[in-house]
């Protein structure tokens, strides 16, 4: 559950008062803790290469719940993508069918959308978090063009990607 992410933490906290220095949990929470700039900048990497504005560019983001077809939004490192994309001044749109989008708002300070926006309006999907409605989504209904999808959980169709991570 959403405890996964802060167990490590505490794990360390005690190892280091016992007096072992446990690099290796802590350079996983630093390799964990950067994936959503890790994301983010692939994204814009792979617009860039495909002539997409990443300046006001519409991007929609797939899921910001900890982990797929659950609607707890504690710990989730979805916000992190969502931040380092909104450093490029890009427009989000965040669609979690099972979020509560108050709760994300008070807990985050991100809109959310519980309903699929119909027009094909985006520059960019990432598929952030796994849930099975995302699973038969027609992603060019919703896109120019000239898109970049990236699936950060490596469920969609190779063939329909340019980058999984």
């Amino acid at each position: 559950g959403h405890c996964i992410g802060v167990d490590p933490y505490y794990l360390a906290q005690k190892a280091q008062e016992s007096g072992y220095n446990p690099e290796i949990i802590l350079a996983g929470r630093r390799l964990n803790d950067g994936m959503g700039e890790y994301v983010a900048h692939e994204v814009v990497k792979l617009m860039v290469k495909k002539d997409i504005a990443v300046k006001n560019s519409k991007i929609l983001v797939l899921g910001v719940t900890f982990k797929e077809n659950c609607p707890d939004v504690r710990n989730t490192k979805v916000v992190d993508i969502l931040a380092n994309l909104k450093d490029y001044d890009a427009q989000l749109t965040v669609y979690d069918p099972w979020a509560s989008c108050e709760e994300v708002k008070h807990e985050y300070g991100w809109d959310c959308v519980n309903e699929l926006p119909t027009v094909c309006e985006f520059d960019a999907v990432v598929l952030a978090v796994a849930h099975k409605e995302f699973e038969t989504l027609d992603l060019s209904a919703l896109c120019k063009e000239s898109k970049v999808i990236y699936d950060v959980k490596g469920v969609l169709p190779r063939e329909l990607v340019d980058a999984r991570l």
